[in-house]
């Protein structure tokens, strides 16, 4: 397993991004600026994009993992990674996700700090479902590097 940050034809990985964020002009919003990595065990397994928000703050824009891959720690060792190479330069890890994907983040030490009222349905052109219930809110969770 090896995970390496891609500098070029960021889109390439487009399927996956989308599994995290499944509007694609919302992820040109970020992955321009963003700092990508992909996970490649055997092929590209996942995909995670951060970007510095100032002030110390270094953001997970989108973190996703293949399904077929999914429950093996492939996003876990992801998260290890970022925070791993990017500690001396950072003083905060954060994540804005929505409550599906708490107990993962919580699982990787994050905890909640402040929830965005709204976000999903005002940036959004269409309504997004998570276990049958529509998304309004983005929870934003946090941990110290």
């Amino acid at each position: 397993m090896e995970i390496r940050e891609l500098l070029t034809d960021k889109k390439r990985c487009l399927p996956l991004l989308l599994l995290a964020d499944e509007q694609e002009d919302m992820i040109d919003r970020y992955l321009a600026r963003g700092t990508m990595y992909v996970l490649d065990d055997g092929g590209i397994r996942g995909v995670c994009v951060i970007t510095d928000e100032g002030d110390g703050i270094l953001e997970i824009k989108n973190l996703a993992v293949h399904p077929a891959f999914q429950g093996r720690g492939y996003g876990k060792q992801l998260v290890q990674f970022v925070r791993d190479t990017h500690a001396s330069k950072y003083r905060i890890l954060q994540v804005g996700t929505s409550p599906h994907n708490l107990p993962f983040y919580e699982a990787c030490g994050f905890q909640v700090h402040h929830i965005v009222k709204g976000f999903f349905t005002e940036h959004y052109d269409h309504p997004i479902y998570e276990d049958s219930v529509q998304l309004t809110d983005m929870i934003y969770l946090r941990q110290d590097l």
